[in-house]
């Protein structure tokens, strides 16, 4: 266990942080997953920007690289166009 103080608080952000981003995460990943689920193309073109805006927030705080989170929105765009 540490023993500096600033050790010790480093070790408690990095747990709030841990579960920002850990929650972001998960939101961002059932959005994507409720999208490729969605049958309806109005509804689909209405979650599309929400699911867009949600990935390009987690890229910009690196819990997901850059080109993954443009890789899922190409794909979800196409996937949505194709509807």
């Amino acid at each position: 266990m540490a023993n500096h103080k600033s050790t010790l608080k480093r070790i408690r952000s990095n747990k709030v942080k841990q579960a920002k981003n850990k929650y972001q995460h998960k939101t961002t990943r059932n959005a994507v997953r409720d999208l490729r689920a969605t049958t309806d193309k109005k509804e689909a073109e209405a979650m599309l920007p929400n699911v867009s805006s949600m990935l390009d927030k987690l890229a910009k705080n690196n819990i997901i690289h850059k080109n993954k989170a443009g890789n899922l929105k190409s794909q979800l765009t196409k996937l949505v166009a194709a509807l």
